[in-house]
């Protein structure tokens, strides 16, 4: 959980469920940007807890807050520690819902936090199997609550220049060096560098057998982990190291504090221009049966 925060001018606290009623509702809620932290509780290789990715997330959201100048209308919301996984549902310990769950998941929360009166949401996330829905919730939100709302992976803002492979950035899409030290870094008690190996990915050998398909497209198949590799991870996890875990947060973090002060001042959309929601249209449907 972030930190608190001590400033005249900025968010006294900067977890959402640390206000009280009354004090929330002091707040001057058209200036907060919510940040929903999106992690997973799913398989990592034989040597990493289910818990990276929410172990990562809160991490970030931890630097985040103590890095974030006074004055930053961030506040968190609490972690969603199980999401989108069914890619990785055949290993024991998964934990997944299904696209159709998460997304309204996820649109119920912005509701309310348009409710309590903030206009800005942003999905903070760290498991790639979340983007897809995170992007139709997104539109979703807009669309009925009339939200700005972003889409953020933290492992989006690039790399540190001189620290991963090559084949690292390109393949290491699971558990390996960059999770894996980034893990080091957070919880090094819960990773086993014992099984930690060189986890080729299938994927590596797409260019040259199939041109045009690859898990960055533009033929982008459909593919379950096991697809990938049959340990259940794709990575140079062998070569990891708490420092190189260091490195990474640091970078992350100094990127997103500059995205989210961008936030801060991106335009919310005009008032009232959400469309009609379900209840008033169904509504206004009787009022014409009726009439």
């Amino acid at each position: 959980m972030a930190g608190a925060v001590s400033s005249a001018t900025g968010l006294p606290k900067r977890n959402w469920v640390d206000y009280s009623a009354r004090e929330f509702a002091a707040l001057k809620r058209g200036e907060i940007v919510a940040v929903l932290p999106l992690g997973a509780t799913e398989q990592h290789g034989p040597h990493l807890p289910l818990s990276v990715d929410a172990c990562i997330v809160d991490g970030v959201v931890d630097r985040l807050a103590s890095r974030l100048p006074a004055e930053s209308p961030a506040l968190f919301l609490p972690t969603q520690a199980v999401t989108k996984s069914v890619e990785h549902a055949d290993w024991p310990g998964t934990l997944y819902l299904s696209s159709e769950t998460v997304m309204r998941v996820w649109v119920e929360i912005g509701a309310c936090v348009a409710r309590a009166g903030v206009r800005k949401l942003v999905l903070l996330n760290a498991h790639g199997g979340n983007i897809a829905a995170m992007d139709v919730a997104a539109r979703e939100l807009r669309f009925r609550e009339n939200m700005s709302v972003f889409c953020l992976n933290w492992f989006g803002v690039g790399m540190p220049d001189g620290v991963f492979s090559e084949r690292e950035q390109a393949h290491g899409i699971h558990a390996g060096d960059m999770e894996t030290s980034v893990m080091l870094a957070l919880d090094p008690a819960n990773v086993d560098m014992a099984f930690a190996s060189d986890f080729r990915s299938e994927a590596e050998g797409f260019a040259s057998a199939y041109p045009g398909v690859g898990l960055a497209g533009p033929a982008k198949p459909a593919w379950l982990m096991q697809d990938m590799n049959a340990a259940g991870a794709c990575g140079e996890a062998h070569l990891a190291t708490a420092e190189k875990g260091r490195k990474t947060l640091d970078h992350a973090v100094d990127r997103l504090v500059e995205i989210l002060r961008s936030i801060e001042r991106f335009p919310v959309p005009p008032p009232g221009a959400a469309p009609l929601r379900s209840d008033r249209t169904d509504a206004l449907a009787g009022e014409r049966e009726r009439g």
